[in-house]
């Protein structure tokens, strides 16, 4: 299915405020609201959206730590690849996976209670022999901005 620049107009809208009513994301992209439900639902089939969430601020939470880490492979075959992704996709900690080009082979992004909370979850991982040949680690000391939402306007201008 190819996209036009309402269904482009609508991913933008929808990722700024999953919450909008569709009365209101119609007036946004400038449709009625039946042929702009329509619309939000085909994306969903389709796949465009797959899903809504909460932003959390997790400062208020408590104290935690963002760090990232890259993790350079002992071996590269495809089923090494297939084994440290689905190990790390189950620690809850790994908030992001990134398989990468260059001197490594993925950068994680973690968030934990602390740096001993860290180190146990990295420790479990080097652990479990997933093929991890050797990681290092960048503790986050201040986010001055972290955008949720995808540049759509600049990528597919509308």
């Amino acid at each position: 299915m190819k996209l036009d620049r309402i269904d482009i107009r609508i991913l933008h809208e929808l990722q700024r405020n999953g919450r909008v009513t569709n009365v209101v994301l119609a007036e946004l992209v400038h449709l009625s609201p039946s042929p702009c439900l329509m619309r939000v639902k085909r994306l969903q089939a389709e796949g465009y959206i797959i899903g809504y969430s909460a932003l959390i601020d997790i400062a208020r939470l408590g104290p935690t730590i963002t760090v990232f880490t890259e993790v350079t492979l002992k071996s590269h075959r495809q089923i090494d690849f297939e084994r440290f992704q689905q190990a790390a996709e189950k620690a809850e900690e790994v908030i992001e996976c990134h398989l990468i080009a260059g001197g490594y082979d993925y950068l994680l992004k973690f968030v934990t209670a602390g740096v001993s909370e860290y180190q146990s979850v990295i420790e479990r991982l080097r652990d479990m022999d997933i093929g991890i040949d050797k990681y290092f680690s960048y503790v986050v000391m201040k986010s001055p901005f972290i955008k949720a939402h995808l540049p759509l306007k600049t990528i597919f201008p509308m």
